[in-house]
């Protein structure tokens, strides 16, 4: 079966994410769980997500992926800036599981002038202090280009990553 489907809003929930999808001829979907370029997340209906999983048996749907704010940075200098990344990551992985067995995709962060090897730990200890056995949500990384501090800029640095993760 072809899985094909776009990235849709979350502002009006996941059953109009759903409903939305079926119009475009969709049978999966891409979100982001808060505001891409900020912290905040809409609160989770529980009826509005268990409409969604009705809806999705229904219609077959393959599993979605939900994607991480671009402001999350596990391997940021600053220590402010991973608390948040660990705090949001963890707040998503417990939302994440209105909606069980799905993705939870996200990117490494950058390392800003300490080394992919600090950032690398940092994003490792970051994974290692969030994730649980219980979860249902599978975690994805996210390959990075851009400006060279980026984590996660070949497989590698991917590698190194999962390497020091306890669960995997």
């Amino acid at each position: 079966m072809l899985k094909i489907g776009n990235h849709l809003s979350f502002s009006k929930g996941y059953l109009a994410m759903g409903k939305t999808a079926i119009k475009l001829g969709a049978n999966t979907f891409a979100f982001f769980t808060r505001n891409p370029r900020g912290g905040k997340a809409k609160e989770i209906d529980p009826a509005d997500a268990a409409a969604f999983l009705e809806l999705a048996k229904e219609q077959g749907f393959a599993k979605l992926v939900a994607h991480a704010p671009y402001t999350l940075n596990p391997c940021s200098a600053d220590a402010h800036l991973r608390e948040f990344a660990k705090n949001t990551f963890a707040d998503d992985l417990k939302r994440l599981e209105y909606t069980p067995g799905n993705y939870y995709n996200f990117h490494p962060g950058s390392h800003v002038k300490q080394g992919a090897e600090v950032g690398i730990a940092y994003t490792a200890q970051m994974l290692n202090e969030t994730l649980t056995k219980e979860q249902s949500t599978t975690v994805l990384l996210e390959t990075m280009s851009g400006k060279g501090s980026e984590i996660g800029r070949n497989f590698e640095e991917l590698r190194a990553i999962l390497d020091k993760v306890e669960l995997q």
